[in-house]
């Protein structure tokens, strides 16, 4: 690791950019070189910075953060991201991580943390914090639960799970497949059974997440 670490910050409010510039800088290792208050600004300047990290968060005004990391990985400019957010929500994290960022830290943690998760970014390292870490791991856990339970689906119900998720109704699956709306009401209910669901968008959506995990 070469020192010192030098970052740049991509947060719309002032008052939490200075901050956060402030509380790095509390280690004389730690050198905060470029700030942003928004995604075209950092964007036009992205593939000129010579930064170790850039902290980035999510909520900008326009171009939101995941784009502009999304944007420099499309452009190959070589950048390493830690989002840096109040944006707790499934979709975000993984839309996130997906884009290339290498890092998932909430605001409002202790200082000293925050600067350990710098140090161990630099280090090659992906820091998360904790309930971060839970979500990520969690929807693991049920990407693989989903993936068991769309594995007892005969190809009958595969076929009607397909159809379904193109938008047809049990008359048009019926008349699709040459068999009665009885049949398939029945292959519902056991796909319903099988994958632990309710509702046909439930349904729709574990073969999706499953496509994506």
């Amino acid at each position: 690791m070469v020192f010192p670490i030098q970052l740049c910050i991509v947060e719309d409010d002032p008052d939490i950019r200075n901050l956060t510039k402030e509380i790095l800088e509390l280690d004389h290792k730690i050198l905060v070189t470029n700030m942003f208050s928004n995604g075209e600004d950092f964007m036009e300047s992205s593939s000129f910075l010579n930064v170790d990290l850039v902290l980035m968060d999510i909520g900008l005004p326009k171009m939101s953060g995941t784009e502009c990391v999304r944007l420099c990985n499309f452009k190959n400019i070589k950048l390493d991201f830690i989002m840096y957010t109040t944006h707790f929500d499934a979709h975000d994290v993984f839309d996130a991580l997906k884009a290339g960022a290498k890092g998932y830290i909430l605001k409002g943690g202790n200082p000293e943390k925050l600067i350990e998760d710098i140090y161990e970014m630099a280090e090659g390292g992906s820091p998360m914090s904790p309930q971060i870490s839970r979500l990520v791991t969690n929807s693991f856990n049920k990407i693989g639960q989903d993936s068991k339970d769309l594995k007892k689906l005969t190809k009958q119900e595969w076929e009607v799970l397909k159809a379904l998720d193109k938008g047809l109704n049990y008359r048009e699956i019926a008349a699709e497949r040459f068999v009665s709306a009885h049949t398939v009401r029945a292959q519902i209910r056991s796909i319903y059974e099988k994958l632990h669901v309710h509702s046909k968008l439930e349904a729709i959506n574990k073969i999706r997440n499953s496509n994506e995990g």
